[in-house]
Formats: C-alpha cells, structure tokens, sequence
C-alpha cells in the first residue's frame, strides 16, 4: 500500500516537491525504504535509502561531483542527469534517487525534481 507522506520531517533526504505532486512511501524491506515523488498515479522520481542500492541501473556515464554520483546519458543530442547517488558519511546508508520512464516536457521535470534531492 503506498502512503502519501504529509511532511518530510525524520526522512534522510530533503526534496523539492512540486505543487500537484505528492511524496509517497512504496512498500520497504528489513533494511531500506523507498519514496518515489509523483503527480496521480504517474512516478516521476524514485529514492531508495538502503545499505545496498542497485546503483546503477541506467548505463551512462559516471560523474561525480560534491559528495554525489550522478550518471549521465545523452537523450535527443542532450546530456540528461538520469540518476544520482549519495552515500551518507555519518552511518554509510546510500540514497538512490533515478528517473522513472516518463517522457518529453514530463522527463525534463523529472530530472529538476531528482537535482533537487538532498541528504540530511
């Protein structure tokens, strides 16, 4: 059962989270949780925070940059930012954050909303 969450208090990570769009809990496992920000029934952004992310799961390139690993894929002649992944220095859990499969003007604010996820 997925639950839209009314604040972000005590989650590892901050996000911006766009007017008509919810933050929603997916159901966990023993030793992660996973969010994904969506607008209805449409999942533009999934997070997962674990010990052990299935990072990556796009092929691209790898960057990194400020604590962060982001990989890269070239869509339509740009570079686009598919998926990032933050490793938390004070316990070593991973946040995973990735684009869902949407498309055109829906996949370029995909990738605004996941720029904007911020570990706490």
């Amino acid at each position: 059962m997925l639950e839209i969450l009314s604040s972000q208090a005590g989650l590892p990570f901050r996000v911006d989270v766009p007017e008509s769009f919810d933050l929603v809990e997916r159901p966990s496992g023993p030793d992660f949780d996973v969010y994904q920000v969506s607008r209805g029934d449409t999942a533009f952004v999934g997070i997962y925070v674990g010990c052990c992310s299935p990072f990556p799961i796009y092929d691209g390139r790898q960057t990194e940059a400020a604590g962060r690993f982001s990989i890269l894929i070239n869509e339509n002649g740009a570079n686009r930012a598919v998926e990032h992944l933050f490793v938390r220095e004070s316990d070593g859990r991973q946040i995973h954050v990735w684009l869902h499969s949407v498309t055109g003007d829906d996949r370029a604010l995909a990738e605004r909303i996941a720029q904007t996820v911020d570990p706490r």
